[in-house]
């Protein structure tokens, strides 16, 4: 009988290395090697990875269970690496599996092993906190990639940034301040009418285009760019002429997209005070490349939404490097049939972000791109020049966004040169020939369009080789040729007119100072162009740039959108998720069940929940989608690093719970043993809403879920009992929307007074926690009738009822989901009315809104964008699921009755404390064993479910629990 002898480790690491080494072509991967730890001759790592802009990685290997694998990592930490200026920031311990050590083909067994891995970080952090990341060589390959660029440089490199742009920034207001013709020229430059925004992202540009010449000084063979110190020394030099001479240079060769406007700008300064700014920037450029953030390319894009004009109305806020990453890799990994080790296949692929901003989408695809080349045994460096020639489509209204977005990409291999780019700044606004054009929307409609390259406005060149000549070029966007599209859009309405908009035409539109009639014209223009498309005016222009991607999607495409959270769920949303239910498949949505506005979203500083769309767009003979996967996920990414592990777990987890197998949780995704959150697989219905977001324990939605089929399946009930349920809309009548009640001029007959006992027309306009905590309510406000509009206030009155529907629930402060009033009163903006043919439904709906169930199905019906808020609009109402009043006996509402005054004096505490209230429990106990007959044991459910849905993050919202706050059965 023959043996296989046992394979010892270092022959196990060797043989990782030279796998590692095939997947990382522009590395060099050194194994069981002395002579590499600079004063420590002796020590021999068991791998190491350098690369010369990047820092060195570590991985140390043992077989299970490596009981000192992770010690002999965290010791590898800060140590010099012969021959490399940094040293080891990042250290990885890896566990290979015991059954290695047997194998007779080393080669195919570790090819073939999931591997186990953490990562050190100095201070001995830990990734993850606990456990082990599970893997291929592919993944471990992936992940050294991504841990050896230092965020800790990175954020360093931002912050000298940021200080020497507001030094700068100094200088130029003073120019502003005694020579505004030069402000006004470098505005006309940039496109940007703010002069205060226009010198802060004039200085940028210059600052971006000092770090890249810095960087590629002496990189390049057919160029001899010199070294920012070489360039001059003093002022008495002359910076601006040097610095002037040398970017035509190098705009000889390559590069315009970076170089071009900031000469322009540099042009425009005079000598003394330019000679001031490139100074202190110059600095700033040293500075930020001696840091040895050299793979930063998104550095510039970091501070970029500190700087953008107008952001309150192109809603430009920034896409995060690590939301960015994420969406990137789940989009990409949609995409079938690509020979990762094909070049020139990679080349053909079409990508495009018709917001493109700072171009961090558009970057990271572009590192998905190079990175599965990469591991597939290919050189990222030679997809370059496709990239930037072919693939990547990059469309904005800023022309000094497309710089960014030049800057960034063309930064992921500067030394490789390129033609004109697919890079264009749009039309937006009215035109000199009168026209109204809307930037990339003009797609909708067109798949040809006039871009606006202009020789005589440099902000608007584009490529990186010598400049357009016309003055507009047609640019061509087939239907239906792209087969990415990935968009973070600007999520901006045109019927949002509160807060900064109350005095705005059309918000949507109201960028660059546009005049109100400009706005109109562009909205009116919108509102043809979408008209047979997904796009509705209360969805804003989000919806309206996801027609755009199903317009150039090819069938096979991939759809990936960053979006507000209403898009789940808000009744505007309808005509997006049936597009999706009908011409897409593999859909997939991600969400934040974390507490605070600050972590909801995937954006920086919006402020509201946000989710990832990604689906693949079907073929004309391919089946329907019948599912969907949501993915809760508990916080979102804190690094690249961490978002693409996340992203393989998602990826990797093709047994998925269902929403209808009961209220047994979802699939959980955990980073070693830390749960990261869960997913659940939910029917792709007509009506394709999507609610199954932000869900902290998917139990609670299977819960909801149930109801919504009249079944009514509690945790810890194998079955589900039979409960009668209908929509809201088809027991009772919905009230107006307060617009229709005081809208000035002719729209509501009513102007809104104070309140009187004696009021002929009372109302219950708005929320005041403190006074609505008991079921009855007293209106806060009463309406009085306009002079000539007498009939209509009649026809207005007639839709008083006495119950009221609360379509923005403050589950965190608020205590009630319906409320009553004493005698019939209008329902205002947060307290629409509701009616029912039969009064005695009233008291009915009124304990089953705010037991614990009702409350359940307002939240599952809502929009859950803030936090602790559920909003529902007055329409979306229509369609909420609650118990069908109409199937109760006679002796159930006179039970109801019954309860309902007992109810009268009662306060009930605030929503999110449901399950520590006892007025709360009570009235659970009443609605569900005396009004609908069920046992202790279905009430004893409710409660647990009371529980289980007031630790939804979307429902407390953060907020303190009381001390002493606990369950009441």
């Amino acid at each position: 009988m023959t043996t296989t002898s046992r394979q010892a480790e270092s022959s196990a690491n060797a043989m990782l290395g030279m796998l590692l080494q095939g997947m990382m072509r522009g590395a060099a991967v050194r194994y069981e090697n002395t002579q590499v730890i600079e004063g420590h001759p002796g020590l021999r790592p068991d791998i190491i990875i350098t690369d010369s802009q990047r820092s060195p990685v570590v991985v140390e290997a043992e077989y299970t269970p490596a009981r000192s694998v992770e010690r002999e990592a965290v010791d590898r930490l800060g140590l010099p690496v012969v021959g490399d200026t940094r040293v080891i920031e990042a250290a990885i311990a890896l566990r290979y599996p015991a059954d290695i050590a047997d194998a007779s083909d080393l080669d195919n067994a570790i090819r073939a092993a999931r591997l186990e891995y953490a990562v050190f970080y100095e201070g001995e952090t830990r990734f993850p906190a606990s456990g082990w990341i599970s893997g291929a060589v592919s993944d471990l390959a992936d992940l050294i990639r991504l841990v050896s660029v230092s965020e800790s440089e990175v954020d360093a490199a931002t912050d000298i940034l940021e200080e020497g742009i507001d030094r700068a920034v100094a200088v130029l207001d003073d120019v502003g301040k005694l020579r505004p013709r030069i402000t006004q020229e470098i505005e006309r430059l940039l496109g940007m009418p703010d002069p205060s925004a226009a010198r802060r992202m004039a200085c940028a540009i210059i600052a971006n285009a000092l770090i890249f010449h810095e960087r590629i000084a002496g990189m390049r063979a057919d160029a001899a760019v010199q070294p920012l110190s070489l360039l001059w020394g003093t002022a008495a030099d002359n910076p601006k002429s040097k610095i002037s001479a040398a970017w035509d240079d190098i705009l000889r060769i390559n590069y315009w997209a970076i170089f071009a406007i900031a000469r322009d700008i540099v042009n425009q300064l005079p000598a003394h005070d330019a000679a001031q700014i490139l100074d202190r920037l110059r600095d700033t450029a040293e500075s930020v490349n001696a840091g040895g953030a050299m793979f930063a390319h998104d550095l510039t894009g970091r501070i970029f939404q500190r700087l953008i004009a107008d952001r309150k109305y192109l809603a430009t806020f920034y896409t995060r490097p690590e939301s960015a990453a994420l969406l990137a890799r789940l989009a990409v990994a949609k995409l079938n049939g690509i020979d990762w080790a094909d070049a020139a296949a990679i080349g053909k692929l079409r990508v495009a972000d018709f917001t493109c901003g700072t171009g961090a989408l558009l970057s990271a695809v572009y590192e998905q791109f190079a990175g599965r080349h990469e591991r597939a045994g290919g050189d990222s460096a030679s997809l370059h020049k496709a990239m930037m020639e072919d693939a990547l489509y990059g469309c904005d209204v800023m022309p000094s966004a497309i710089h960014i977005s030049g800057s960034t990409l063309s930064g992921i291999q500067p030394g490789v040169g390129f033609d004109l780019s697919r890079l264009y700044a749009m039309p937006y606004g009215r035109q000199p020939d009168g026209s109204i054009q809307i930037g990339s929307l003009e797609l909708l409609r067109s798949s040809s369009v006039m871009t606006l390259f202009n020789m005589n406005d440099p902000a608007r060149r584009t490529g990186s080789r010598g400049e357009e000549t016309a003055s507009q070029v047609p640019v061509e966007f087939p239907d239906e040729s792209f087969d990415l599209v990935i968009m973070n859009p600007p999520f901006t309405r045109s019927t949002n007119h509160g807060g900064a908009h109350h005095d705005v035409v059309n918000p949507a539109f109201a960028a660059f100072g546009a005049p109100a009639a400009d706005q109109t014209r562009m909205g009116d223009r919108l509102n043809r162009l979408g008209s047979d498309s997904c796009y509705h005016g209360n969805a804003g222009l989000a919806s309206a740039f996801a027609a755009v991607a199903n317009r150039k999607l090819r069938p096979g495409g991939v759809f990936a959108f960053v979006l507000p959270l209403v898009a789940a769920a808000g009744q505007s949303w309808d005509k997006f998720r049936r597009m999706l239910a009908e011409d897409y498949s593999e859909i997939s949505v991600i969400s934040i069940a974390a507490a605070n506005f600050d972590s909801i979203s995937f954006s920086a500083d919006t402020g509201l929940g946000e989710c990832l769309i990604v689906a693949r767009k079907r073929a004309a003979d391919e089946r329907k989608a019948a599912r969907a996967q949501f993915t809760s996920l508990r916080q979102r990414p804190q690094d690249i690093a961490q978002a693409s592990i996340v992203a393989n777990a998602i990826l990797d987890n093709p047994d998925v719970r269902r929403i209808e197998d009961g209220p047994y949780g979802g699939e959980p995704l955990s980073l070693g043993t830390e749960k990261i959150g869960e997913t659940l697989d939910m029917p792709q219905t007509a009506e394709g809403k999507l609610s199954a977001v932000r869900l902290y324990d998917a139990a609670v939605a299977q819960t909801a879920h149930s109801l919504t089929q009249s079944k009514l399946w509690l945790p810890a009930q194998p079955q589900p009992l039979e409960l009668k349920m209908a929509l809201l809309g088809s027991v009772g009548k919905r009230g107006l929307v307060s617009r229709d009640i005081t809208e000035p001029p002719t729209r509501g007959p009513f102007d809104k007074i104070e309140p009187s006992p004696t009021a002929t027309y009372p109302a219950l306009w708005n929320h005041n926690a403190r006074k609505e905590t008991r079921i009855i309510c007293e209106p806060d406000s009463q309406l009085q009738a306009r002079r000539g509009m007498e009939t209509k206030a009649a026809a207005v009155w007639n839709t008083a009822s006495r119950a009221h529907h609360n379509v923005e629930f403050g589950f965190a402060s608020q205590a009630l989901c319906v409320a009553i009033t004493e005698l019939p009163s209008i329902g205002g903006r947060a307290w629409p009315n509701i009616q029912f043919a039969d009064a005695r439904f009233d008291y009915a709906f009124a304990l089953w809104g705010n037991s614990t169930l009702g409350i359940l199905m307002h939240w599952w019906h809502a929009s859950l964008q803030h936090a602790g808020r559920g909003a529902v609009s007055i329409r979306a109402a229509e369609s909420l699921p609650i118990l069908d009043l109409r199937a109760l006996s006679d002796a159930q509402l006179a039970t109801a009755q019954e309860i309902f005054d007992e109810f009268r004096d009662l306060e009930l505490q605030p929503a999110y404390l449901a399950d520590a209230d006892p007025n709360r429990a009570l009235l659970d106990r009443r609605v569900v064993c005396d009004m609908l007959g069920f046992d202790d044991s279905v009430y004893e459910g409710v409660r647990m479910l009371a529980a289980k849905w007031r630790a939804e993050p979307s429902v407390h919202g953060g907020k303190r629990r009381p001390a002493g706050a606990r369950l009441v059965v």
